[in-house]
């Protein structure tokens, strides 16, 4: 009996270390079966298995590389690409932007030349065409103060030259035939009481005398006609007119028996010993041009001559229209050659200044700033911005961006800034794919198989799901309420949840007491935070009760900024900055 319980005894010894072996090596198996679960990766077409174990609780693949485990992938939920510099992300590197590598042949084939940034004496010229004109200074007219009739004319061609003295013509006045009667009759008065011993007759004889004289002189009676009269003793009924200055006949007006009122005029005359040349600049040269600044005309008339002068004035005001400022010029004349209306070539020579120069052809103009590609050797080419300052027929002054000894490219610039761009565009497209910012990568994960693995041992569906385009976990609430400058704005979307596509964006604005603002301008600036986004705009209308609504187009799933700018009459402008998550197309938010 003995030996039976002991049989017994042995038997249900055996059978229990079996369950436990049993036991632990179930355990081991699951414990490794959900290890390498949680090691699977999300490939395009599906999910592809690890092969094996590797070094710190990685699994290595088929194809030699490495995934991370459960562990590590939870921990991608914590990346924050703010944080990750852009030489470390993937598909980055430390390389400028828009850097591009030529080989030879093609530098070559292309013609690319380069030549060092330098130092060098800068005279810079401003050139321009100006217009002939007259010297308003120089400007005369002659008009008579009485009426009378034109008897004879001495001047009769527009277009004469005349000197200071020449007689014009004559004149019949019987006003002025008045005055000089009155003043010989005050002559002979006061000669006849020179003897009288009455001082006050005498004094009001000569009063007489000298106010019918100021007459004749206000009537441009000259002195030597007035002597002639007094010698004479009796009124001439015809008095010549004599020009005033010297000139060109502008205009005349003065013809044999015309009848003239005070005011007429009845010639014009120029002074054409200096004339004046008006010449536009640009606004962007108004600074390098100065008062005396000496200046050169040619023109078509006198090949080969070079005519010289200063400036003399210039305009304060501007055209809005051509955007340009009037200069004058001041020429001698001696000769006459230069006739008003005539045009002319101006240069304008500013003072000459030792600086930092590189080729005009070097620069490349963007609209919004200036480059150079800079020539790093080994074919190696960056372009780099620059600001530039004064200019000159081959050079142009390098404020910021360069310094003495840097090679730059001269020429086939061209051709290099569209490479940069393709390889710029290039770059960034592949940074978007591999740290999940194209949503049209997403699109090879089907949604229904991502919910198939919701069983799947060590990685949680809302783990799975967490894993978006945007590569940020994060839901961003995207109905928000602002108060700013004493106004209520509220931004939301329609639909509730966006996806990439258009997107309806509704502002709420209120003011402090809740009453709409129905007379506001609001304004949506978007993008997406981001190296090589750039804005974009689009303008909300009023709906009704301070509702505005715009539309937007978001390019693909990830994190999204909306600026909100409120212009209100009356009020400081407003600007809010809003951010929100927007889903991939096909992908639900």
């Amino acid at each position: 009996m003995n030996h039976g319980m002991s049989r017994k005894g042995l038997v249900v010894s055996v059978a229990a270390v079996s369950v436990l072996v049993g036991v632990i090596a179930g355990f081991f198996a699951a414990h490794r079966t959900m290890g390498d679960m949680a090691g699977m990766t999300m490939g395009k077409g599906g999910v592809s298995a690890p092969t094996g174990h590797g070094e710190n609780g990685l699994l290595e693949q088929a194809g030699g590389g490495r995934v991370k485990t459960s562990g590590e992938m939870g921990d991608m939920k914590q990346m924050d690409m703010k944080g990750m510099p852009m030489e470390g992300m993937p598909g980055m590197s430390a390389t400028p932007p828009g850097a591009v590598v030529i080989p030879a042949v093609t530098r070559q084939l292309i013609g690319v030349r380069s030549a060092p940034a330098a130092r060098a004496t800068l005279d810079q010229e401003i050139r321009t065409v100006g217009t002939v004109g007259f010297d308003e200074r120089g400007l005369t007219q002659v008009t008579l103060k009485t009426s009378g009739w034109v008897r004879e004319v001495f001047v009769d061609s527009i277009g004469r030259p005349v000197r200071k003295g020449e007689p014009l013509f004559t004149l019949y006045s019987p006003d002025l035939l008045a005055t000089q009667d009155e003043y010989l009759l005050a002559v002979k008065t006061q000669g006849q009481l020179a003897a009288s011993p009455l001082g006050e007759a005498k004094a009001n004889a000569a009063s007489l005398v000298a106010s019918t004289r100021e007459r004749l002189r206000l009537w441009d009676v000259t002195d030597e006609q007035i002597a002639a009269l007094k010698r004479r003793g009796t009124a001439e009924p015809i008095l010549t007119v004599y020009a005033p200055s010297s000139g060109i006949v502008l205009k005349r007006e003065a013809l044999p028996g015309k009848y003239v009122e005070p005011g007429t005029t009845l010639y014009e005359l120029a002074d054409l010993s200096t004339v004046w040349i008006s010449a536009d600049i640009y606004e962007s040269e108004v600074a390098a041009v100065r008062l005396n600044q000496p200046a050169s005309v040619t023109f078509a008339a006198y090949p080969g001559k070079t005519f010289r002068g200063n400036v003399a004035y210039i305009y304060p005001s501007l055209n809005t229209e051509a955007r340009t400022v009037r200069v004058r010029l001041e020429l001698p004349n001696p000769e006459l050659k230069l006739k008003p209306g005539m045009y002319g070539n101006v240069i304008l020579q500013t003072d000459a200044v030792n600086t930092l120069v590189v080729p005009k052809e070097a620069v490349l103009e963007t609209g919004l700033r200036q480059l150079v590609f800079l020539d790093r050797g080994q074919g190696r080419y960056e372009p780099a911005s620059v600001k530039l300052g004064r200019r000159s027929q081959d050079n142009v002054e390098v404020l910021e961006g360069l310094t003495e000894g840097d090679r730059i490219v001269t020429s086939a610039n061209f051709l290099l800034d569209a490479e940069s761009k393709l390889v710029s565009a290039s770059s960034m497209q592949a940074m978007m794919g591999r740290i999940g910012m194209a949503d049209w990568q997403m699109r090879g994960a089907h949604e229904g198989k991502m919910d198939g693995m919701q069983d799947m041992p060590g990685m949680p569906m809302g783990e799975m799901k967490g894993m978006s385009g945007t590569g940020n976990t994060k839901e961003i609430v995207v109905a928000e309420t602002r108060q700013t400058g004493g106004f209520s704005l509220s931004l939301s979307t329609v639909p509730d949840k966006p996806k990439a596509g258009e997107v309806l964006l509704r502002l709420k604005l209120t003011d402090q007491t809740g009453k709409p603002v129905t007379n506001a301008q609001v304004i949506f600036v978007y993008t997406m935070p981001m190296p090589g986004m750039t804005d974009s705009k689009a303008t909300a209308r009023h709906i009704n009760d301070g509702l505005y609504d715009g539309t937007v187009m978001f390019g693909m799933g990830g994190a999204w900024v909306v600026t909100v700018n409120v212009t209100i009459p009356g009020r400081p402008p407003i600007a809010e900055q809003f951010q929100f998550s927007v889903a991939g197309r096909g992908m639900d938010s």
